[in-house]
Formats: C-alpha cells, sequence, structure tokens
C-alpha cells in the first residue's frame, strides 16, 4: 500500500490522497444522502501488521450549534488527528472482551444461565438465557431498556435486568440485536469484577494498554484545553442541546453515562490498538489482555445458520462471534471475509478487521451532528474499506 505524498507522472494514485477524497466527498450531500452531508468531519486510521500505513483527517469536529445552528468557519473546531469521539456501540466490544477476561480467570462460563449469577434477571423464558447468548444477539431481549423517570440507578439497573424477552423469542434460536444483552453483560463483569465499569475497563484494558484517551465520561478526565480542541460533537438539536463529551446514547445518559452497551470515547489511535490487540490473539505491546484460545472463541461464528431479525438492515446475517459481527459487507465492503470482524456505533463509528490481510481500518466519523436522521453512514463506511 503506497504511503508517499508526490504523484508525479506514471505513478499510481497514493492511498493516503484517495482515502481523504473519498471521505471528503461525504462531507456535501451525495447520490446516497441526497438531502445533507453525511457527516461534518472524519478520522481514519488503516494499519497492516501492526503499523500505521495511512490516515486522514477531514472536516470538523465541531460545526453546528444547538438548533441546529451552522457555525462560521471561524467558530468551529476542526478534525484533527487525535480528536475523541463517541465510540456509542463499539463499546460493546469493551465490555465483552472484560466478560471474557472473567472467562480466562475461572470466574464466568458462558454456557451458564445469566440467572445463576444475577438473581434479578427474571421473567417468562428467561431462564434459559446463557451468558453467551448476550454476546452473540441471541438471547431475545429488546433492543433498548426502559429507564426513564426511575429515581436511582438502583431501580434503573433493576429494569435493565427486568427487562421482557421480545414477544415469541426463543433464547439461542434467532440473531436479534440488543443493546440491553450488552448492558446485563456489563453487570455481570461488576459483580465479577468487584468493580465498577469504567473501573474494570481502566484496571483491565486501558490501563494495561496505555490507552490514555479511552475511557466513559470523558469530561471528568480531559483537561479544559483537549475538551475544547479535540472532542467531536454529536447531537445539536434542542432536546438535549449540543452534545460534546457527554455520551449520545438516552438511555447509557440516563444510566449516568456508563453502560455495558454505549457510553466509551476513544481516538482512531486507540481503538487501532483494540483491534490490533484481536489480530494478534489477545496481545499487544508485550501484555497479554486476553488468552489465544479465548480470542479465537471470540471470533468464530457462533450463529452459524440462525436466521436474523433486523428491520434497519434487512440484508444483515445472523453471523457473529462473541461481541463482534462477523463478514458484513453492509459497512465492511470489499474487506469482507468468513474471518473478518468489526463493530459499528451509531455515531457513526466503525471498526473493520481483515485477519487474512492483517489490517484494521478504524473510521471514526460524527454523522449524528448535527442530527442522526440527516444520513445512513454505511455508504461512507463502505467507500472507506473499499478503497483501502
Amino acid at each position: 500500500m503506497p504511503t508517499a505524498t508526490a504523484t508525479s507522472a506514471g505513478k499510481a494514485p497514493q492511498t493516503p490522497t484517495r482515502l481523504a477524497a473519498t471521505l471528503s466527498r461525504f462531507l456535501k450531500a451525495t447520490p446516497e444522502n441526497p438531502k445533507h452531508p453525511t457527516f461534518a468531519g472524519a478520522v481514519a486510521l488503516v494499519s497492516v501488521g501492526g503499523k500505521v500505513k495511512t490516515k486522514a483527517v477531514v472536516g470538523d469536529a465541531l460545526r453546528y450549534s444547538a438548533g441546529p445552528v451552522e457555525l462560521p468557519p471561524a467558530k468551529r473546531v476542526p478534525m484533527r488527528e487525535d480528536s475523541i469521539f463517541d465510540l456509542a456501540s463499539i463499546t460493546k466490544v469493551f465490555t465483552t472482551i472484560l466478560a471474557l477476561q472473567q472467562v480466562d480467570k475461572g470466574r464466568l462460563d458462558l454456557a451458564a444461565p445469566v440467572a445463576e449469577y444475577l438473581p434479578g434477571f427474571t421473567g417468562a423464558g428467561k431462564s434459559a438465557v446463557t451468558v453467551e447468548m448476550l454476546l452473540t444477539h441471541t438471547s431475545g431481549l429488546p433492543v433498548g431498556a426502559s429507564v426513564t423517570g426511575m429515581s436511582s440507578n438502583a431501580a434503573r439497573r433493576a429494569a435493565v435486568l427486568a427487562s421482557p424477552l421480545v414477544k415469541g423469542a426463543v433464547p439461542g434460536k434467532t440473531f436479534r440485536y440488543s443493546s440491553v444483552g450488552l448492558m446485563v453483560a456489563g453487570y455481570l463483569v461488576e459483580l465479577l469484577a468487584g468493580q465498577s465499569l469504567d473501573a474494570a475497563l481502566k484496571s483491565g484494558i486501558t490501563g494495561p494498554l496505555g490507552l490514555r484517551d479511552t475511557g466513559f465520561k470523558p469530561l471528568t478526565w480531559l483537561s479544559k484545553a483537549d475538551q475544547a480542541k479535540r472532542l467531536v460533537a454529536t447531537d445539536a438539536r434542542t432536546g438535549r442541546g449540543l452534545l460534546r463529551g457527554t455520551v449520545h446514547d438516552d438511555v447509557a445518559n440516563i444510566m449516568g453515562g456508563v453502560a455495558g452497551s454505549a457510553g466509551i470515547f476513544s481516538t482512531a489511535a486507540d481503538l487501532t490498538v483494540i483491534g490490533e490487540l484481536l489480530l494478534n490473539g489477545g496481545t499487544h505491546g508485550g501484555k497479554r489482555i486476553l488468552s489465544d484460545d479465548t480470542v479465537k472463541r471470540m471470533l468464530t461464528n457462533a450463529n452459524k445458520g440462525k436466521p436474523a431479525i433486523d428491520a434497519e438492515r434487512p440484508q444483515r446475517t445472523a453471523d457473529h462471534g462473541l461481541g463482534v459481527e462477523l463478514n458484513q459487507p453492509w459497512f465492511m465492503g470489499k474487506l469482507s471475509g468468513p474471518r473478518t470482524f468489526g463493530h459499528t456505533g451509531f455515531t457513526g463509528t466503525s471498526l473493520v478487521v481483515n485477519p487474512d490481510r492483517g489490517l484494521v481500518l478504524v473510521l471514526l466519523t460524527n454523522r449524528a451532528h448535527p442530527n442522526w436522521s440527516w444520513a445512513n453512514p454505511d455508504p461512507a463506511r463502505v467507500a472507506a474499506a473499499n478503497v483501502i
């Protein structure tokens, strides 16, 4: 993959220029999204064999104030290579790693019923839900939890655990994407690690790997100067106002900004480390985070032959490992394949890892700024994967 920037006669177009040009196209309306830009800005990073091969930075981290009202150029905040994004559902990958660390320690059995660990996990049919089903989205639990109007975290937690199965769902039979399942997995981590989820993240992943720009609630650990320069905005509508450094996901926000399903913020460089960690069998920089056998199980299709129900993406398949999507062309494009794994986030983020090429592609966009309904982020994800 070329890394030079010269464009002398006879040379093929260089990948950095092509990648940036590909992403820049989505800063304006496109045939795929004809009414609005897909995103205000983006950062992409590609590593092969553990070495950065190309990166691209386009657009703005902040382009709109609440309303939304488009800011004049002088008041916008340009995107940076080290901009910090709301990862949204890519949080689920981190939660899964933390849960699998408990498996490695012999504290958690993937085949065991969730109710054996969490007595509050009650309701019709839920005694058949295993830990593995939470991580493969085959539990039958709903997409989201009902936690509004509750006065305490204890009440909200109890409501999540008591979430009923989707009507007609049979645990283990069908892929239905469920944030509730990963919230419950987060509670398992807290119980078995004896720590809050944000503390477990720091002690189990970000601390050992030296990921200083990754964590929940960035307004609590970023300096005021970094908040102003590096935080990427999401929503700018009038309901919650401009969101910048505050989790976009409503349920995670109600839960205090920390949930197993959403809430982690990070940079392209830090998220690349997570891709490389899994690509390397659970180690990175001499630090072992997961056992090799556990990573192999994590990246093996647990849903082979099962149907998938997804009204938003009817073309998707059920292929899924533990906490990661497998072989999904709708966001992996031409990088997709039987062993390719990754995840997306509602805010416009994505991670794609192709083991056959030893390649990690991180694409972070702020497509939810100023309004998530303006555009479908998938065409930009596919375009970036295809140009790589």
